[in-house]
């Protein structure tokens, strides 16, 4: 494992040349020279040949790109090079084409956009469950909500047994949604969400609405294929580039 902390599937042990490394990492941290990280950003990522988006905004980084395990290997160093970067957690798979198009680094309000000043996850961190505590749970039936945070087009694409779907277009609709649920406030709560960057924000919802034992899953729904093999989950997950959709193993 590197000093970014690759996950334990990064590498096929034989990553042919024509492979791509595909990673993705965010950070809730403030990041007040915001503005002045986009260009050392986007040169170092086209000198590379990577492609893909980094989202910079004032409270923390987002980024999804792929490119040549030796770029990659790069790339991850000079995150290294700013303490505020160092040990991203990243989710990492393998490819045999490129899945972004083009190289973007952009500015934006928000990492993950919920339109909610006051939920700053960099100030308040929320509980986990690892993956598989989660499926220990899931495998004795025990009494909880497991709840979808992301949008109706991905739940389409496949999701947990029994998960509650918030039918929303965008997670800007979350805050509003969770308003609906009709259970008992002290009932534990484990969301998810594809890597995990949406529960951070929809945790410190709920808390602020009065949910007593909320839980994100260490990882999000990638992190829990890795530990687990999908135990418990049906279809495949919805992924943000030209792969589509990821499979359980």
């Amino acid at each position: 494992m590197s000093v970014m902390h690759y996950e334990k599937m990064a590498f096929r042990s034989t990553l042919s040349d024509h492979m791509f490394v595909n990673i993705a990492g965010y950070r809730f941290v403030d990041l007040p020279d915001r503005d002045s990280l986009r260009e050392p950003f986007r040169e170092k990522c086209n000198s590379l040949g990577l492609k893909g988006t980094i989202l910079l905004s004032h409270n923390g980084i987002n980024f999804f790109l792929a490119g040549k395990k030796e770029s990659i290997d790069q790339y991850t160093s000079f995150l290294e090079e700013d303490v505020r970067l160092r040990g991203i957690p990243m989710h990492v798979s393998n490819s045999d084409y490129q899945p972004f198009r083009r190289m973007l680094v952009r500015l934006k309000k928000e990492i993950i956009s919920l339109g909610i000043d006051e939920i700053r996850p960099a100030d308040n961190e929320g509980k986990y469950i690892q993956p598989i505590e989660f499926k220990r749970w899931l495998d004795e039936g025990r009494e909880v909500i497991i709840l979808d945070t992301r949008n109706d087009y991905e739940l389409r694409v496949g999701t947990f047994e029994n998960a509650v779907d918030l039918d929303i277009k965008s997670f800007r609709d979350f805050p509003n949604a969770v308003e609906e649920l009709e259970y008992d406030k002290s009932t534990p709560v484990v969301m998810f969400c594809t890597g995990g960057i949406r529960c951070e924000k929809a945790s410190m919802v709920m808390e602020r609405k009065g949910w007593e034992e909320v839980y994100q899953i260490k990882g999000g729904v990638l992190g829990y294929f890795r530990e687990t093999g999908g135990s418990h989950w049906n279809g495949d997950c919805f992924v943000f580039d030209q792969r589509v959709a990821l499979d359980k193993n």
